[in-house]
């Protein structure tokens, strides 16, 4: 494949506009507010990571996107745009036919993803097809064995003819990325990507996505709870806690400089070259809130030790996103700024937990 000039309309703009998304799941025990009021926008040749605790939110919003809940038992409202195209005033058929030309999905298992009946070209072959009906047999094949040898698969004609457990976790991880942009499309969705995976495999697997990011000039989502991974690939970093968002900016902004203790716990949470190897790791008390039953106020404040130094406004308001000092840093906290920055400088950033 050759490398072709990025058209400007292309990098004009956030290409993925999402405007306070709610997904809201009707259950027997009662509604699953999974998602509750996100907004975030992502350009061409730009990287988001979305990270947060498993029961987040992140899963569900990337499936959001790209059309995947059912809708019979799925309340969505806001606005998803695509371009100039809001996905959620769209048909369920208009939908299908954007997925997997303008937005694609590398999902978390390869080997679920991968039907086991077919083999891996076969697959990669029918998904190019699918949006190019005119093209032929021989001329899919010969995309998916192009495609297979873009993300590093060795003798891509003979594996083309490979089940898909035939391949290692790394491979299977390769083919998915290569199904996903056997179309080129304009955005990426990577969720989890690198979580079953060891970490020379998982280097190679990011090092290949800025690649092709590079080459396709794609908008790329990374869902993921690995903060290592967001500050090696992401532009921005948006942190979710009980389906909404909690901080969002640069990831110099939100790995530096973070100001929401919800963010400090994760970051106290990971191991660090910078710190003290003696030193323990501080997880975050507690368990993630119940989304059937959300706590009152800031839903982060059962589990947050700053919870009393704001007169008991997080038990009983909702924090709103908010911009700080630093221009596009936004942050949904009680506590006023100078005390977060105080608070991190003295007690968070002197452990060594700032990155």
């Amino acid at each position: 494949m050759t490398t072709t000039a990025v058209p400007a309309a292309r990098r004009a703009g956030p290409y993925l506009r999402v405007e306070n998304l709610k997904v809201h799941f009707s259950t027997e025990d009662g509604t699953v507010r999974a998602v509750d009021g996100i907004s975030f926008a992502v350009e061409q040749g730009r990287t988001l990571g979305i990270v947060g605790e498993s029961g987040s939110g992140k899963s569900v919003t990337s499936l959001a996107l790209l059309g995947l809940h059912d809708q019979r038992r799925t309340r969505l409202s806001g606005r998803i745009l695509l371009g100039e195209r809001d996905l959620l005033r769209l048909s369920e058929e208009e939908v299908r036919r954007l997925r997997g030309r303008d937005m694609a999905m590398i999902f978390q298992d390869p080997l679920s993803a991968l039907h086991p009946y077919y083999t891996v070209g076969r697959q990669i072959a029918e998904a190019f097809r699918v949006h190019h009906p005119d093209a032929g047999r021989r001329e899919a094949r010969q995309r998916a064995v192009d495609m297979l040898g873009r993300v590093g698969i060795p003798q891509p004609a003979r594996r083309f003819d490979s089940y898909p457990h035939e391949f290692s976790g790394g491979m299977r991880q390769r083919a998915m990325i290569a199904m996903a942009l056997v179309n080129d499309p304009d955005l990426l969705i990577a969720d989890e990507p690198t979580t079953a995976l060891d970490v020379t495999v998982q280097a190679q697997i990011l090092d290949l996505l800025a690649d092709l990011q590079a080459e396709f000039h794609s908008a790329i989502i990374m869902i993921t709870h690995d903060l290592g991974v967001v500050s090696q690939v992401a532009d921005e970093v948006l942190v979710m806690y009980g389906g909404r968002a909690v901080e969002h900016g640069s990831v110099e902004q939100v790995l530096r400089r973070p100001q929401h203790p919800y963010t400090w716990g994760l970051l106290s949470s990971v191991p660090s070259l910078h710190g003290d190897a003696a030193a323990d790791l501080v997880p975050i008390p507690g368990n993630p809130p119940s989304l059937i039953n959300l706590p009152s106020g800031c839903a982060f404040h059962p589990r947050c030790r700053y919870a009393d130094r704001n007169g008991n406004r997080s038990r009983t308001e909702i924090p709103e996103l908010r911009q700080v000092q630093e221009r596009g840093h936004l942050v949904a906290c009680h506590l006023p700024e100078v005390d977060r920055l105080r608070i991190y400088q003295d007690e968070i950033a002197d452990v060594g937990v700032a990155r």
